[in-house]
């Protein structure tokens, strides 16, 4: 079988094969998100894709064109995320064995998750590098296929049946936003886009904190960076792949960088208008909406995978409250005298304000009897009610002060 990857005829093949194994992600027209930036806003819901996120089909097509032979001795790959499921779901549809070498520090849920899939899972090393140069020895010492996470243009072209389905449902897009880590999905997106339809703008969104590909385009040459910190810890990537770089030179119009705050605000949006549990990573084209200098043209973001364990979940929903003024922290001094605490409540309560935690401290002063520390956690509706209930604090002579909330 030919191994030429990332042409029209590749795409097509790749489109129909991964239909074998994907569930179907209709593109979701938001009403809220066109709200917010003035354009006709489509979600591409790959959150909702087998395993939780779109890798399967790279995966799922690089292994369909490996011959009986080399899937008879086995795959393996490094990944502590999204990639790792794929291949341990493809390799065990194509009843091929999968070795997948995962850092120690990787969650005991994506670990057990991806066994559970049928994969061999080494823990080596304390990062990805690590794992990546474990998996790579015992590639060449066992003569397993290494299926690259993003920089294998056959898992490139994997990840473009995902415009391919776009375009089927909305032939006129004029914007496709996708995320980018490694850049093996926006090379997939971006190089069927201009194949199909060369006036599509394909923008590539990446974290503030993990830039590489920013870095590499202005540089015009692939960069690795120092350090990668950020939430969207599925595109917390210092080098992009070198391989499929030419092609992102390409075919990407330009790359956009959000801040962790945004992915936050954005995670909020999703849950309270789509109902829908998104990762920080597949919320970088959401958050990028804002940015766009169009109006009125069809846009369609890429929400790339839905993988969040629920403490981060639940760290990410306080932290968006917090940011959005619907939580906020207050400390008032008042006399150590019966009456005061009600006094206090009855001044909120007239304003609407709605006591979700309260901390009375004693000890603030050395003379107790002249004042206490009372510290009053509130939800409110957003910025504007909140300055309400400070005012009505102040004027009661309780001088409020805003302190970091802790839930």
């Amino acid at each position: 079988m030919s191994k030429d990857y990332l042409t029209i005829e590749a795409f097509e093949e790749a489109s129909e094969k991964v239909k074998e194994v994907i569930k179907e992600t209709k593109l979701i027209y938001s009403d809220f998100f066109s709200g917010l930036c003035g354009n006709q806003v489509y979600l591409k819901p790959e959150n909702m894709q087998r395993t939780g996120a779109y890798k399967i089909r790279g995966a799922y097509y690089r292994i369909s064109r490996l011959s009986e032979e080399e899937r008879g001795k086995g795959v393996i790959t490094a990944s502590a995320g999204n990639h790792a499921q794929g291949v341990a779901f493809a390799a065990s549809s194509f009843g091929c064995k999968a070795v997948i070498v995962m850092p120690t520090t990787t969650p005991l849920i994506k670990v057990n998750r991806t066994k559970a899939l049928g994969a061999d899972v080494i823990l080596h090393g304390d990062v990805y590098d690590d794992a990546c140069a474990e998996a790579l020895r015992l590639a060449e010492e066992e003569g397993y296929t290494f299926v690259h996470p993003f920089d294998d243009p056959g898992v490139a072209t994997g990840q473009g049946s995902i415009a391919m389905e776009i375009f089927k449902e909305l032939p006129l897009v004029d914007y496709i936003l996708v995320p980018v880590g490694g850049g093996g999905l926006a090379t997939g997106v971006s190089v069927l886009a201009k194949l199909m339809h060369p006036k599509v703008k394909v923008i590539g969104v990446e974290p503030e904190g993990a830039a590489c590909l920013t870095e590499s385009f202005k540089k015009g040459k692939v960069v690795t960076l120092r350090s990668a910190s950020t939430i969207a810890d599925g595109t917390a990537v210092k080098t992009p792949g070198k391989e499929i770089f030419p092609y992102l030179q390409k075919n990407l119009d330009e790359v956009i960088t959000v801040p962790d705050s945004d992915l936050v605000m954005a995670f909020l949006d999703m849950v309270e208008n789509h109902k829908m549990i998104v990762e920080n990573s597949g919320l970088l084209t959401v958050a990028a909406l804002k940015k766009l200098k169009c109006r009125d043209k069809k846009v369609v973001s890429i929400l790339s995978g839905g993988n969040m364990d629920v403490i981060t979940m639940s760290s990410v929903v306080q932290q968006g409250l917090i940011l959005r003024d619907r939580i906020f922290t207050v400390s008032v001094l008042l006399p150590d005298k019966p009456g005061e605490l009600e006094r206090v409540a009855g001044t909120i309560a007239r304003v609407n304000g709605n006591v979700i935690k309260l901390e009375h401290n004693q000890f603030v002063n050395t003379n107790r009897s002249a004042q206490v520390e009372l510290r009053i956690t509130l939800e409110c509706f957003g910025t504007e009610h909140k300055e309400q209930i400070l005012s009505a604090l102040d004027k009661n002579g309780y001088r409020p002060k805003q302190v970091r909330a802790a839930l």
